[in-house]
């Protein structure tokens, strides 16, 4: 599919979107119904980018956005009867978002769609990608849950990249690290991000339960 050079963009707080990846979005200010009828007499394509509230680029602009975006196709969308949707994005392929185009009636923006790389041989990836679907299950079973059938579905992914991308997006808890995570581009990189990530997670899980004891979550404050 031809990604064009202007896009609309849904700027939202921590939401990172990734390509592959299925977000659901219920549509329902008046500036994003016009998107939607826009982009559905057009291509059906916007991009999704996060709220950067930590270091905005223009102090002045109004709902700063991270720099690396991710470029949508609706393949479903309801209408309701009150003018709101529904409707399932399914992400592309990530952008750089180049330049605010206008604001008005929605925001658009000039993007460079953004190639990713392996950055090793296929062997490391495998090892990295059994790295953390085994980092996964440790946390799920330290009582992080999971969408049920996530894993499953993830070991059926045979593209890597793709895995790194999907078990990002629907996994990782943090928007901070989900956004380095979209703006690494290296598979091998990112893998090992998101590993770090898990294994910090886990040990903070265990920290917990050690200082907890075998008290319930609402009796903590009596240790």
């Amino acid at each position: 599919l031809h990604v064009p050079a202007t896009v609309p963009v849904m700027t939202l707080p921590q939401t990172v979107f990734f390509p592959q990846a299925l977000l659901p979005l219920h549509i329902f200010e008046p500036r994003y119904r016009q998107m939607l009828r826009d982009v559905l007499a057009k291509d059906r394509m916007f991009a999704v980018a996060q709220l950067d509230t930590i270091h905005p680029s223009d102090p002045a602009q109004s709902e700063p956005l991270h720099h690396t975006a991710c470029v949508g196709i609706i393949r479903a969308c309801q209408k309701g009867e009150n003018g709101t949707s529904n409707l399932l994005l399914q992400g592309l392929c990530r952008v750089a978002v180049k330049q605010i185009v206008r604001e008005e009636p929605y925001r658009l923006i000039a993007i460079e769609p953004l190639t990713t790389t392996a950055g090793t041989h296929q062997a490391e990836l495998e090892f990295l990608r059994l790295e953390v679907m085994k980092l996964l299950n440790i946390r799920r079973r330290l009582g992080t849950p999971a969408p049920k059938g996530m894993t499953q579905f993830l070991e059926s992914i045979e593209d890597i990249d793709t895995f790194a991308d999907i078990a990002a997006f629907n996994l990782c808890e943090d928007s901070r690290v989900k956004q380095q995570l979209l703006e690494t581009l290296e598979t091998r990189r990112r893998l090992q991000l998101f590993a770090v990530s898990l294994k910090a997670e886990i040990e903070a899980q265990r920290l917990r339960r050690k200082l907890q004891g075998h008290l319930a979550d609402d009796h903590i404050a009596d240790n």
